[in-house]
C-alpha cells in the first residue's frame, strides 16, 4: 500500500467499526488530562466517523469526569487497536462538545436503542450510589438530560503496522478541513 492507500484504508476502518460491533477499532482510547494534569485513558464506544471532516463521535455522561477534563482541557489522543490486522491507530486532535438539548444530542439521542438510553439514566458515573448498592435505572427519559456528544476532530494520525518482520509506520496530518496535507513513512 503507498501512503494514501493507507490514510483511506485507516479511516475506511474507523467507519466500519461505527456498526461493526466486532470490530478492532469499535472501541477505542479516549485519552485526556485531568486538573491536576495527570492522563486519564478511558475506553469508549465509536459511534461515527467521517472521512472527509477526520471526525470521530463517541457518546458520554455529562456527569462524568471526562465531561468535565474536556471542557478544560480539549486536545485529546485517541488511540485504537485491532488484534486481527495488527494494526494501532493514534490520532490527535481537539474536541468539541454538544450538550445536552443541541442539535447533535438530540439527533444522536434519537438514534439510540432503549437500552443504551436506559445507561445514561443511572446515578452520576465515578460516584458511590446511598447504601452502597447500584442505582437503579430510571427510565430513558431521565437520561436524556445528561446526554452529551463529543466530536473529536483528528490534526494527525500515526499508523503502526506490527508484523513478524518489518513493522511499519506512517504519520499523516490534516488541515483544519480534513484534507490531507503531508504524509510520510518514518522508521517504527
Amino acid at each position: 500500500m503507498n501512503l494514501e492507500e493507507v490514510d483511506a484504508f485507516a479511516w475506511s476502518s474507523l467507519v466500519a467499526a461505527t456498526t461493526d460491533s466486532q470490530s478492532g477499532f469499535r472501541f477505542i482510547n479516549l485519552c485526556s488530562v485531568d486538573a491536576a494534569g495527570r492522563p486519564q485513558a478511558r475506553m469508549v464506544v465509536l459511534r461515527r466517523a467521517d472521512t472527509a471532516a477526520r471526525l470521530l463521535e463517541i457518546h458520554t455522561d455529562t456527569r462524568s469526569p471526562k465531561w468535565l477534563e474536556l471542557s478544560r482541557n480539549p486536545f485529546v489522543t485517541v488511540l485504537g487497536f485491532c488484534a486481527s490486522s495488527r494494526i494501532q491507530l493514534r490520532l490527535v486532535g481537539a474536541v468539541r462538545l454538544h450538550a445536552p438539548g443541541s442539535d447533535l444530542a438530540e439527533k444522536a439521542w434519537s438514534e439510540l436503542s432503549v437500552w443504551t438510553r436506559n445507561t445514561y439514566a443511572a446515578g452520576p458515573p465515578g460516584e458511590e450510589p446511598d447504601n452502597n448498592e447500584p442505582v437503579p435505572v430510571t427510565g430513558e427519559a431521565g437520561g436524556k438530560a445528561y446526554f452529551g456528544v463529543v466530536s473529536f476532530r483528528a490534526d494527525a494520525l500515526d499508523w503502526f503496522e506490527l508484523r513478524r518482520a518489518s513493522n511499519r509506520r506512517a504519520v499523516f496530518e490534516y488541515s483544519d478541513l480534513g484534507a490531507l496535507m503531508a504524509a510520510r513513512w518514518i522508521n517504527p
